[in-house]
C-alpha cells in the first residue's frame, strides 16, 4: 500500500580544530545496494528530518569562507568578509561570523559542512531552480511532484507513520504533488500564524473557505504550511505542532523557510541578519531536540536553489551564482568538512562556482542511511548518499 493511499492533511575570529576533514567525494554512478545494506540496521522510529530552506539563493562563499584564498579578497574587495573577523575551522576554512551559534555543534562533531553542492546545469531562475531542487530531478526533466511526496509514496505501512510539515512558506515545495481544492482528503488548507498551530492530533485545523479537509482517518501523515511571521516562531510551532504533539515513535519530515537571501545590493548587513537567524535556529533546535530526547535521532539539512556569484557587483551585493556550501548537523552526523574547497580560479563565464556534489546526494543521505528508504527508487537515479552519518 503506498503512503499517500492514507490521509495527507496539506495545509500548507577563534581557530578551532577539525574534527574529521574529508578530501573530494567520489562522483554518482555504478550499482548500489542500499536496500540490502539496511536489512539489518536499526529501524527508524522516531527519525526526524528537519529541512531549511535558505530561499533566495544563499552566497556560500562569505557562509563557508575561504580565508586563505587572496583572490576571495580580489574578487569581493567590500563584501568579504575579513581574515580577523572570520571564525576559522581549519588552516583554510572559516564561518561567517554571524554563525558562531553554530560553534557548540561544530564543537560536538554533529555539524557537517559540505562544500561544492548544487545543480550541474544550474539556472538563473528562482523558480525553475527550485523547482529542480524540489523535485529532485535532472536539470532537464521537468516533473510535478516533490521528493519529499515520492518518499511518501514509498513509505511502507507497516512502519511508523510519518508526520510532515512545511511551515514559513505557502508553496508546496518537496511536498508538491498532494492534490488541492479537489474535495479529497488530502487536500491543501492554511494556518496563518504559527500560534495558531494545530496540534498534529487534534485535527482541529481551520481549513479556510474552499478547502476540504477529510476527517476520517486516524492514522496519516500530514502537511501543515503556515505563513510564518518569523523563523523563530516557525520553529517554535513545529516543536509544539509536530514533536510535541506526535507519538515519540512517529517519523516527522519538516520544512522550515528563511526567506531574503537574494542579496543583490547591501549584501553584508542583510547577509549576516540572515545567518545569525539560521544559527539561531539550529542551536535552539539542538538545544529542544535534546531536552526531548530527539536530538540522536534528528537529521537538519540545508539547501537553497543556487549559490551567488563569486565577484561583488557595484551595488555591493552578487548576482545569481552556482554552487554553495550547505550543512548536515544532528546527533548521527559525523561532523567535519566534506568536498573539496572552492576553486575560485575555475569560474564559468558568469563568474560562477563550478559544481562539485550533486545536491541529490544530500536528499539520498537523507533517505537512505537516515529514513531507511530505498534512495534510488524515491531519486529514480543512482543517487550516492554521503558518508557523513554514523553507522
Amino acid at each position: 500500500m503506498k503512503r499517500r493511499e492514507f490521509l495527507m492533511m496539506a495545509a500548507t575570529g577563534a581557530s578551532l580544530s577539525v574534527p574529521r576533514v574529508f578530501g573530494a567525494l567520489p562522483a554518482c554512478g555504478g550499482t548500489s545496494s542500499q536496500l540490502d545494506a539496511r536489512a539489518t540496521a536499526p529501524d527508524n522510529r522516531g527519525q526526524l528530518l528537519i529541512l531549511i530552506e535558505l530561499k533566495g539563493g544563499n552566497d556560500g562563499l562569505n557562509t563557508v569562507v575561504p580565508f586563505a584564498d587572496s583572490a576571495y579578497y580580489t574578487l569581493r574587495k567590500h563584501i568579504a568578509i575579513a581574515r580577523d573577523r572570520a571564525i576559522a575551522l581549519d588552516e583554510r576554512t572559516a564561518l561567517h561570523p554571524a554563525l558562531r551559534g553554530l560553534l557548540p555543534i561544530w564543537q560536538s562533531g554533529r555539524l557537517a559542512v559540505v562544500q561544492g553542492v548544487g545543480c550541474a546545469q544550474d539556472n538563473p531562475s528562482h523558480f525553475r531552480s527550485m523547482e529542480v531542487w524540489d523535485t529532485a530531478a535532472r536539470a532537464n526533466v521537468y516533473r510535478r511532484d516533490g521528493w519529499l511526496t515520492r518518499a511518501l509514496d514509498h513509505w511502507p505501512a507497516t512502519r511508523p507513520r510519518i508526520v510532515t510539515a512545511s511551515f514559513g512558506c505557502v508553496e508546496a515545495g518537496p511536498f508538491a504533488g498532494l492534490p488541492a481544492n479537489e474535495g479529497r482528503g488530502d487536500a491543501w488548507a492554511r494556518v496563518a500564524d504559527p500560534d495558531d498551530a494545530p496540534y498534529v492530533d487534534g485535527m482541529d485545523a481551520d481549513p479556510g473557505a474552499g478547502d476540504p479537509v477529510s476527517r476520517d482517518a486516524p492514522d496519516a501523515s500530514r502537511v501543515l504550511s503556515h505563513d510564518a511571521r518569523g523563523f523563530r516562531e516557525s520553529i517554535e510551532a513545529a516543536l509544539r505542532t509536530v514533536v510535541d504533539a506526535a507519538s515519540p515513535d512517529a517519523c516527522g519530515a519538516i520544512r522550515l523557510t528563511l526567506d531574503g537571501f537574494d542579496t543583490h545590493g547591501n549584501q553584508p548587513a542583510r547577509h549576516a541578519a540572515l545567518l545569525g537567524e539560521l544559527a539561531h535556529g539550529c542551536a535552539t533546535l539542538q538545544a529542544e531536540l535534546m531536552r526531548r530526547g530527539r536530538w540522536d535521532r534528528t537529521l537538519i539539512m540545508t539547501y537553497s536553489e543556487f549559490g551567488r556569484s563569486a565577484h561583488e557587483n557595484a551595488n555591493r551585493g552578487t548576482a545569481h551564482g552556482g554552487a554553495a556550501a550547505h550543512f548536515m548537523m544532528g546527533g548521527p552526523v559525523r561532523g567535519g568538512l566534506y568536498g573539496a574547497a572552492p576553486d575560485l580560479t575555475r569560474l564559468d563565464a558568469d563568474g560562477r562556482l563550478p559544481v562539485a556534489i550533486d545536491f541529490r546526494r544530500l536528499y539520498a543521505t537523507a533517505l537512505g542511511p537516515f529514513l531507511r528508504l530505498d534512495a534510488i527508487a524515491v531519486l529514480e537515479d543512482d543517487v550516492k548518499p554521503l558518508p557523513l552519518l554514523r553507522a
